[in-house]
């Protein structure tokens, strides 16, 4: 009889507890997150929409909805205001907005190689080597800070960087003037090599593409930010999503074609070949010794503060120049890691 009336007891303990227990996260309302790119849908974003389309980001009781831009300003400015909640910015500009007031941190980062290239034909310029920076005519934006940066790495290097020459030729008529022989070399992100290189095979010519992250740029780029106003009341919404997030850039990186398959389902107008050659392109920026032993979405501090540090000393930061500890924050990165 005791026996039977603790067994009971304990029965009835336990189904109290369940009844006050909190709910698995896939049986409460998904949390709804906006989630900005740094530009239009192209295929370097598979890896957002794999996560996306793969139940990752609903796995993880996540409402999520991803919207474009026009740059990383308007994605600063989208979730500054609210617009957006997490958004998809590099380190650099994150850095700059901070010294304007901005309040965005980095929680992860998925270039752990900054995507800044220098294209020229194998006809022409033939960029191959720091060195040939000197005495080049380089195309690119007036409004543009990618320049500054290549200074400062040429500055790094030991070279002259007053004697690299800047035109101003507006982004979308780079390629044409570089294929056509009117300038020497132009500067873009290396996602743009695809295009580039089958422009210059109908040039007859050899496409020469001069990553400065694969001569020493130690700079990190994009990753996912959000504010101290979200995070602080989001704390667990955003670990889900960065978890769901990574999930979704290693299956892009280990199945870029079915990764594809994915992003069109959202982005038709987009050509499977060229989702999967940008896939590849931004795998060689994501995978490096650091997040092979650690895991995507790590960052070192130590670097972080050496980003922060060539920030402010070649390209500029008005206002207040911020910490180190203003520009990111740990804590956020899944448990066990999603080792690529």
């Amino acid at each position: 009889m005791k026996a039977y009336s603790k067994l009971t007891i304990g029965a009835l303990l336990l189904g109290s507890m369940a009844a006050f227990a909190p709910a698995p996260v896939h049986a409460q309302e998904p949390a709804k997150v906006v989630f900005s790119l740094d530009f239009v849908p192209l295929g370097r974003h598979a890896p957002w929409y794999a996560a996306l389309a793969e139940g990752y980001f609903k796995d993880e009781g996540l409402d999520v909805s991803i919207i474009p831009s026009q740059g990383t300003a308007q994605v600063i400015q989208a979730v500054e205001s609210g617009t957006a909640n997490i958004g998809f910015v590099d380190v650099p500009s994150v850095i700059i907005a901070r010294g304007n007031g901005s309040k965005l941190k980095m929680v992860a980062i998925n270039y752990g190689k900054a995507p800044y290239a220098i294209f020229s034909l194998s006809t022409g310029a033939n960029v191959t080597q720091p060195k040939q920076l000197e005495g080049l005519n380089l195309g690119s934006g007036a409004g543009s800070f990618t320049p500054k940066v290549i200074q400062g790495f040429m500055t790094q290097k030991g070279l002259d960087a007053n004697k690299l020459t800047i035109s101003n030729v507006a982004p979308p008529a780079r390629a044409t003037t570089l294929l056509s022989g009117q300038i020497p070399a132009i500067e873009f992100f290396v996602m743009s090599k695809p295009g580039l290189e089958a422009g210059a095979k109908s040039a007859n010519a050899e496409l020469r593409t001069f990553l400065m992250a694969d001569h020493g740029l130690d700079l990190y780029a994009n990753g996912i930010a959000v504010t101290e106003e979200y995070l602080a009341k989001n704390a667990d919404v955003v670990k889900r999503f960065t978890r769901a997030a990574l999930k979704g850039w290693k299956f892009a990186i280990d199945n870029p074609d079915k990764a594809a398959a994915d992003q069109i389902k959202y982005v038709p107008s987009l050509k499977p070949e060229a989702i999967v050659a940008e896939i590849k392109i931004v795998a060689d920026l994501a995978v490096t010794d650091e997040t092979k032993k650690n895991g995507l979405g790590w960052f070192d501090p130590a670097k972080m503060k050496s980003s922060l540090d060539f920030v402010v000393k070649y390209v500029g930061v008005s206002g207040t120049v911020p910490a180190e500890k203003d520009i990111y924050v740990t804590g956020f990165l899944p448990n066990p890691a999603i080792k690529p």
